[in-house]
């Protein structure tokens, strides 16, 4: 079931500008539970109880976004590089095209045994990443993947008993970057060809590493020490910007979490990001 807001808790819609490092409040609802921005063009993407809604980055009104058929959905979903498709994970475990100005959503990924959830799009608009969990002896087993965006084979890219996720491609599209437990709790790191470099290495708990457009920025989501997954309704979550350099800035504390910035959010001229906070009055 789609999540739902608790009793005096409302979903607030922020953007930041990277510049001055402030937040600007475009949308708040006290009814809708929505999470996982996206930008495309001067609108944000949302999805709130199992359907997708557009929203001006200026301000302004929710546009409910026809879905073509697709299932339910959850709050994994990208959108193409020329704005004419979003792509969804859907509560079936399958991945979909749908088209931004209306028409049929296509299915995209593959029946092989896994739960798609999908978290990047290549640059080139060609290819999507995904996580795909699988049920192997009892246990939850996540790997990064990747498979063409007009349908095709499937790429594992990682293989291993890790707990994988956030899968995103960097701005040239040979990095994807994912967060992951294989340095014990859950850390920022991106594959190449197989080779694996750490970007963080702190007391926090970080995941969804959403690099800018031109690759000088990583904004990410970190909990507080000890979290297990990436739960809603937690405090101290920060939204964070990691530098090439390693230096970390703090953008904002938030109560908040799954949701709050689980998808590619850059504006196209790496400006500005989105995130979601869930702040209980």
């Amino acid at each position: 079931m789609p999540r739902k807001l608790r009793a005096d808790q409302q979903a607030e819609l922020y953007v930041v500008d990277v510049v001055t490092f402030e937040s600007r409040l475009v949308f708040a609802s006290s009814t809708l539970l929505f999470e996982a921005p996206n930008w495309v063009g001067d609108r944000l993407v949302i999805n709130g109880d199992g359907g997708l809604f557009a929203v001006p980055a200026g301000g302004g009104e929710l546009e409910p976004i026809e879905l073509g058929g697709v299932p339910e959905i959850n709050n994994d979903h990208v959108v193409s590089p020329d704005a004419s498709t979003v792509y969804v994970s859907a509560e079936d475990g399958h991945l979909y095209a749908v088209p931004l100005a209306g028409g049929i959503g296509r299915r995209v990924s593959n029946e092989h045994g896994v739960h798609h959830y999908l978290h990047g799009i290549s640059p080139d608009g060609e290819r999507l990443a995904y996580i795909g969990l699988e049920n192997r002896d009892g246990r939850r087993i996540t790997n990064v993947y990747t498979v063409p965006a007009a349908g095709g084979v499937d790429v594992q890219i990682t293989d291993d008993e890790f707990a994988d996720d956030g899968a995103e491609y960097g701005p040239d599209g040979e990095w994807i970057y994912f967060n992951s437990e294989r340095a014990g709790q859950a850390q920022l790191f991106r594959i190449k060809g197989g080779v694996v470099e750490q970007l963080t290495s702190d007391e926090r708990v970080n995941w969804f590493p959403h690099p800018s457009p031109d690759g000088s920025l990583v904004a990410y989501v970190s909990f507080p020490p000890g979290t297990e997954g990436h739960p809603a309704d937690v405090e101290d979550v920060r939204v964070r910007l990691l530098e090439t350099s390693g230096r970390i800035r703090e953008v904002a504390t938030v109560f908040g979490g799954q949701g709050t910035m689980n998808v590619p959010s850059w504006s196209p001229d790496g400006q500005y990001f989105a995130y979601v906070a869930y702040p209980i009055s």
